[in-house]
C-alpha cells in the first residue's frame, strides 16, 4: 500500500516540519509507502526524511523543471522526473492507493481538490484525507460546510473528505473507508 502525501515545499515552522517528518516515520512503520512530490525541501523534505529514516520507501515525482533549481530530494526509494505538474499529478494518482493533505499553500490545496474532485466524479475510489494539524483546516471545513448548507456541495461529497487531527485516527478512517454509492442526476 501507498499513501500519497500532499505537502509544501515551505516549512510553515517547526510544528508542521515535526508533524511531516512524523507522517512518514509512521506511514514507513506500518509498511505503508510514501509518494509524494519529489522534492528536499519544506514539509515535503521532512515527510521523506521520516519515512526514509525508519527505512520505508518514499517515491518522489517531480517536474523537471523543479529539478533544474536543485530542490530534488537526491536519497530516495524511486524519483521519477516528469515534464509538468499535470503528469505529476497523474502519476502520483496512479501510484497510489489514497491521498492525505498536510497544510500547505495553494499547490497543496490544489492537487487536494483535485484528487478530491475525482473522487466526486467517479474517476478513482481512493480515500482523500486532511491531516488537521493544529486546526490548520478549521476554516476550510468551515468553507465546505457553507457549500453544502448553500446546495453548490452535497453531502456525499463533502463526506468524502476524511478529516482527524490524529494521524492514526486518519489511517484508520482510510482502513474503514467504502466510496459512496450515490448516483449523478440533474440534482447532483
Amino acid at each position: 500500500m501507498r499513501i500519497c502525501v500532499f505537502c509544501g515545499s515551505s516549512d510553515g515552522g517547526e510544528t508542521y516540519l515535526e508533524a511531516a517528518r512524523t507522517v512518514g516515520r509512521t506511514l514507513a512503520e506500518r509498511g505503508i509507502g510514501v509518494v509524494y512530490g519529489g522534492a528536499k525541501v519544506g514539509t515535503m523534505g521532512a515527510v521523506a526524511d521520516g519515512a526514509l529514516a525508519a527505512g520505508g520507501e518514499v517515491i518522489g515525482v517531480i517536474p523537471e523543471s523543479l529539478v533544474n533549481w536543485e530542490v530534488a530530494h537526491q536519497g530516495l526509494t524511486e524519483q521519477h522526473i516528469v515534464d509538468g505538474l499535470h503528469a505529476r499529478k497523474a502519476l502520483m494518482a496512479e501510484l497510489s492507493d489514497g491521498f492525505i493533505a498536510l497544510p500547505g499553500g495553494v499547490g497543496t490545496m490544489e492537487e487536494l481538490f483535485e484528487v478530491w474532485t475525482w473522487a466526486q466524479l467517479g474517476l478513482h475510489s481512493k480515500p482523500v484525507g486532511l491531516l488537521d494539524v493544529n486546526g490548520f483546516y478549521d476554516h476550510l471545513l468551515r468553507f465546505t460546510d457553507t457549500m453544502v448548507e448553500e446546495g453548490f456541495l452535497r453531502k456525499p461529497y463533502r463526506d468524502v473528505l476524511l478529516v482527524d487531527a490524529d494521524l492514526p485516527a486518519l489511517l484508520d478512517q482510510f482502513a474503514a473507508y467504502r466510496p459512496p454509492t450515490y448516483k449523478r442526476s440533474k440534482e447532483s
